[in-house]
């Protein structure tokens, strides 16, 4: 384990950290991350995914490298895309994605892991995106446990596909269904949470990509949509987030490619800021600093 203190944003300096997403347990906050190459990459290269805790944000905790790509045997392409780890029935499950082979499931006794292929072969592949074309559709895997105990699966690059989990959280239940609405403008990074009596949906939008956000009130939609929730997160043509509350507050955890003085597109960083609801339900628009949580 490797123990470091953060000084603002980016929160991680030792080492690049893209496409975050993160839950609480008690009184910790467990983030997963990918891993970029070092600096001025020119091209995406990610063969693994790092897990890191805090109980302040500002004293962490990294451990060793929990999940690489080639502990998915039936990958073909060598790159570790992004994904999402949440707890359920007594262990742990890391939905993450490749360029091109699928979304697969890792499961552990640990958040920490070490975490292995819980079943051996792809959750979802391009074949059960039936509304696109494209080899890199079936990516960024973002798993939501409704309070009914339902587990649902949301996914996609292009298109927003989402679909029930079993129980045992290694099977879909179901067809594979497609989210579209009025002004959804739907790159990538999908990611669900609920506060008070809504569901928000969370994206990246355009190319840069920009967050923006839609809300239901039911989580398989339909979604209205609200407005841009975060802008073009410096240097970095990708912007992925992950929400969550944490001690009372709400944080918007994402990265940018700011880290000095090698940080790009391809060489990101998770940042962390705090995010705030208007008295309607509405989230005002995430302010990005240099300081970070305070």
């Amino acid at each position: 384990m490797f123990k470091f203190k953060s000084e603002g944003n980016p929160v991680i300096e030792h080492k690049f950290t893209a496409d975050p997403a993160a839950f609480v347990e008690g009184d910790t906050l467990w983030l997963f991350t990918g891993h970029d190459y070092e600096g001025n990459q020119k091209g995406y290269k990610m063969k693994d995914w790092c897990v890191f805790s805090t109980t302040d944000l500002k004293n962490w905790t990294e451990y060793p490298t929990p999940l690489k790509v080639s502990d998915f045997t039936w990958d073909k392409t060598g790159k570790a895309y992004a994904g999402q780890a949440i707890k359920r029935n007594g262990k742990y499950y890391w939905y993450i994605s490749t360029d091109g082979s699928g979304i697969g499931v890792a499961v552990a006794d640990k958040p920490q892991g070490p975490y292995k292929d819980a079943i051996g072969k792809p959750l979802l592949t391009n074949a059960d995106c039936f509304a696109s074309t494209h080899n890199w559709t079936c990516i960024d895997p973002a798993v939501f446990v409704d309070n009914n105990g339902q587990a649902w699966l949301f996914w996609g690059n292009g298109v927003c596909y989402y679909a029930k989990l079993k129980s045992n959280m290694v099977e879909i239940d179901g067809k594979v269904n497609k989210i579209d609405f009025a002004g959804f403008k739907f790159e990538e990074a999908p990611w669900v949470h609920k506060y008070k009596d809504n569901y928000y949906l969370s994206y990246a939008s355009g190319l840069p990509e920009k967050t923006a956000y839609a809300i239901a009130k039911n989580v398989n939609g339909p979604y209205v949509y609200k407005e841009i929730l975060n802008e073009v997160a410096g240097n970095s043509g990708t912007n992925h987030q992950a929400i969550v509350e944490f001690k009372g507050k709400w944080y918007f955890i994402y990265h940018n490619g700011t880290l000095e003085r090698n940080g790009n597109s391809f060489s990101r960083s998770v940042c962390i800021d705090q995010l705030h609801y208007n008295k309607d339900g509405s989230i005002k628009r995430v302010e990005m600093t240099t300081e970070g949580i305070k």
